[in-house]
């Protein structure tokens, strides 16, 4: 298998190009996949104090034997906690929860812009990112315009903007406004959430082609777009499979073809969404 390549991040730190999500699996099952995945070889793990699976997580960590500072370990402050203080407290329980002692990356999970607290949630992560008790931070589920308010009002750009990316939802714009940033894309739900793209003939044709599963020919599409993807996988072959994505390479007209289907938005609208 080829080695994972990594992305430098606008903090100076870098982030590996593919992840391994979390959600929706309970402690245990977190446990026996974050520990499987990282003895394959994942060193990007994805999970948030929402999907309350961090205890198993962190334990997945620990049993794995991979040394702690070669995993980088991403969580999220969930709407409930927002605000400058309430961002400080939710850390800690994140943290106790993993059972580090510091986190890698720590992002807003969502925006929640009729709360209006956001600006302050990220003022305690710059100040956490100052303590050393997070590396990186960043958002998820941000707008262009979220993102241009937190780098006017704080002077401190995200180094990561989490969001729904898939071949059936590209977000191009998007994508185009963290490039001029220096914004690394990660992709959450990067298949579709779904056997239907997976069987698109023009996808299937594309993975024939390379020898490759349609699931890796789509995950190799977001490599090749610049973005992360962080699928969840508790299967150790599925796993495998979506991990080895670097051995092949996607023309410009399989790019195009991959993501030629109609659009659908699969999760929440950032400007409405709210999960407390």
């Amino acid at each position: 298998m080829t080695a994972t390549p990594v992305h430098p991040l606008n903090d100076g730190r870098a982030v590996p190009a593919v992840g391994l999500g979390t959600w929706p699996l309970d402690d245990d099952a977190a446990e026996r996949a974050v520990a499987g995945a990282l003895g394959l070889g994942y060193r990007l793990i994805d999970t948030a104090l929402n999907y309350r699976n961090e205890t198993g997580t962190g334990r997945g960590i620990a049993r794995s034997g991979v040394a702690r500072e070669d995993v980088l370990v991403t969580t999220k402050v969930p709407g409930r906690h927002h605000g400058y203080e309430q961002t400080l407290a939710s850390f800690e329980e994140s943290r106790r929860n993993l059972g580090l002692d510091y986190v890698d990356l720590y992002l807003i999970h969502w925006p929640l812009p009729r709360v209006d607290l956001y600006v302050d949630t990220w003022k305690a992560m710059i100040q956490l990112r100052k303590d050393g008790l997070v590396r990186s931070i960043g958002v998820s589920n941000f707008t262009a315009d979220q993102l241009d308010r937190l780098e006017q009002e704080t002077g401190v750009v995200p180094a990561v903007n989490q969001i729904e990316m898939h071949p059936r939802f590209p977000q191009e714009e998007l994508r185009a406004v963290h490039t001029a940033k220096g914004i690394v894309t990660e992709s959450w739900s990067p298949l579709g959430r779904g056997h239907e793209l997976l069987a698109d003939p023009d996808l299937v044709a594309v993975a024939a082609a390379h020898g490759v599963s349609p699931g890796q020919a789509v995950l190799r599409w977001h490599t090749q777009l610049g973005a992360v993807p962080i699928p969840k996988s508790a299967d150790p072959g599925r796993q495998r499979e979506n991990l080895d994505l670097f051995g092949f390479e996607l023309t410009a007209d399989e790019l195009v073809r991959i993501s030629a289907g109609p659009r659908q938005r699969l999760g929440g609208d950032p400007e409405t969404h709210e999960e407390f």
